[in-house]
């Protein structure tokens, strides 16, 4: 596989460089973590900056309202707004990277006419409604119950760790169809749903991390009337929605974030030659590791993306390799940084100290790491399933 860039390619880089020197001078002060209305704005108005521009969607197809640009060119795109300081999807992560991607996938005309344009254009918001107290890493054990009653589904339960459901229009929820049976197991049974979140009988519980955000709540749902049209896939048929949508979230919805960590590790290295701890050959060492891990990391981005563009756009279980590989490297990454700083490791107000407190989720998020193993054995080496 050749992973050079193109002279196209390069072209492409050369334009959105330029664009980006002019546009990012004139974006508004970021808002404080804490105002989540003002981040929802401010994350927004950066999106629709970028569909003015013909830079929103990327990586979706065209008959998706994406830009249908090649897989190479949406990493020319991650790596160069990275490198300008461009703003991060923010808010519009779920939209984006998860319930748009599985729309355009598994939707049907109407639904993706529907949904995906207000998202490219940055006029809404959505969260993920997947996992639940009893259910976290065995989410085929999710309980939140949905019956028919004319056209809509009702829906009763409760979901926890919900990415932005204080700001969210819509939510891609995960809910029970059909009891867990005899003839129906837990896998079995699951529908996915794209609920409006101004629906009566749902309430928001936002949720503090350890690093003091609250881009997490706790949701519950009390008679939730879902029109049956926003059903995503057939009924009973939601796990393999989900498949999709987790294919998206660990096969691509990180790549961004491997670009970020390579270059906190240029930045971790000059700060360690000016405070003196360069000297310390152990630190260098690890330092050395850790640029060849992300080195190795950005080509297996290469690979996955180029590969899911081979087999019709959707990331393949090479993404759950990536996902566990890259979840132990952000913590080791953040852990390095705490004894580049020394003492000012403990600064709450610093950046780095901040990522390193929100690293320790990424080991959770998206999967376990236990669960990425169980992936990568059964699906990839071919071992046989645990007793």
């Amino acid at each position: 596989m050749d992973l050079t860039y193109t002279e196209e390619e390069e072209e492409f880089r050369a334009r959105l460089r330029e664009w980006l020197g002019k546009a990012l001078p004139g974006l508004p002060p970021k808002p404080s973590p804490a105002d989540w209305p003002g981040r929802r704005a401010y994350d927004l108005g950066w999106q629709r900056t970028l569909y003015d521009a013909g830079y929103a969607g990327l990586h979706w197809p065209v008959d998706a309202g994406g830009r249908g640009a090649t897989p190479t060119q949406h990493l020319i795109y991650l790596e160069e707004t990275e490198r300008a300081g461009a703003p991060y999807v923010g808010a519009s992560f779920v939209g984006l990277l998860h319930a748009g991607p599985t729309i355009a996938s598994e939707g049907t005309a109407q639904q993706r006419a529907r949904w995906l344009p207000p998202v490219l254009r940055g006029d809404e918001v959505w969260c993920q409604g997947f996992s639940e107290p009893d259910a976290g890493s065995d989410l085929a054990s999710l309980r939140t119950r949905a019956w028919r009653d004319g056209d809509d589904y009702v829906v009763s339960g409760s979901k926890i760790w919900t990415s932005h459901a204080e700001v969210a229009d819509w939510c891609e929820l995960l809910v029970r169809t059909t009891p867990v049976s005899a003839t129906t197991p837990k896998h079995k049974g699951i529908t996915w749903l794209a609920m409006p979140m101004d629906a009566p009988g749902i309430t928001v519980r936002p949720l503090r991390t350890l690093a003091g955000s609250t881009e997490f709540a706790e949701v519950f749902l009390d008679e939730v009337r879902v029109p049956v049209a926003n059903r995503v896939g057939a009924e009973n048929d939601g796990w393999r929605v989900t498949m999709v949508t987790l294919s998206y979230e660990r096969g691509t919805a990180f790549v961004g974030e491997v670009v970020a960590c390579r270059r906190v590790l240029g930045e971790l290295a000059r700060e360690a030659r000016r405070n003196g701890r360069w000297d310390d050959p152990v630190l260098r060492r690890r330092l050395g590791r850790l640029s060849a891990e992300f080195a190795a990391l950005w080509r297996l981005t290469q690979w996955n993306v180029s590969e899911s563009q081979r087999t019709g756009g959707v990331p393949g279980i090479g993404g759950s390799v990536f996902k566990l590989r890259y979840s132990h490297a952000r913590q080791e990454l953040y852990e390095t940084a705490g004894e580049v700083l020394g003492a000012a490791g403990l600064d709450l107000d610093h950046e780095w100290v901040l990522d390193r407190l929100s690293s320790l989720s990424y080991t959770i998020a998206a999967g376990t790491s236990q669960i990425q193993q169980n992936i990568v054995a059964e699906r990839i080496l071919g071992l046989p399933k645990g007793r």
